[in-house]
């Protein structure tokens, strides 16, 4: 399973919801189980950004679907990204041309 790692800040509708913010999190763990993608973790931060998802896919496509719909809930916005272990890493570094 690929690793992706997403930077949410909340918009004015999540913002002005904010008391319900843990039930949201918990909804949508369950709605992206059902589409084939794990929720490992999401923390609350301070800073740049309001939340961080941690989560593993099957691929690219079933988590782009799963950040669209949590998209078009209006409660945040995200930046996806890609995460590579030091083992993938090491695999992809050595297709490098030589």
């Amino acid at each position: 399973m690929a690793v992706f790692i997403a930077l949410a800040d909340f918009t004015k509708k999540g913002i002005e919801n904010f008391s319900t913010t843990a039930d949201r999190a918990g909804i949508f763990k369950e709605m992206a189980q059902k589409a084939g993608v794990t929720i490992r973790d999401i923390y609350w931060t301070m800073g740049s950004y309001d939340a961080v998802i941690i989560m593993e896919g099957p691929d690219d496509d079933a988590v782009t679907a799963v950040m669209l719909k949590l998209g078009s809930l209006g409660n945040v916005r995200t930046e996806t990204l890609r995460a590579f272990t030091s083992s993938e890493m090491k695999e992809i570094i050595s297709k490098v041309p030589g």
